[in-house]
């Protein structure tokens, strides 16, 4: 496999991954009582998404690539 085909591979694949997630519409930004911003929960939520897509594409590129 060249370099060319497993970059196309892996772009193909990343794309139907994402494709194939329930994305979340919204995400929270919680704030204390005291005024104070907390960004972890947006974080959390973000990573597990960027996350469930890469799990996703990368089995299917490691299918391919061990089927050739």
């Amino acid at each position: 496999m060249t370099e060319q085909e497993l970059e196309k591979l892996v772009q193909d694949k990343l794309n139907e991954a994402y494709k194939a997630n329930e994305h979340p519409h919204k995400f929270f930004i919680t704030a204390n009582g005291r005024g104070v911003t907390d960004g972890g929960d947006l974080y959390n939520a973000v990573l597990q998404d960027v996350m469930r897509v890469m799990q996703q594409a990368m089995t299917d590129i490691l299918k391919e690539v061990v089927k050739k």
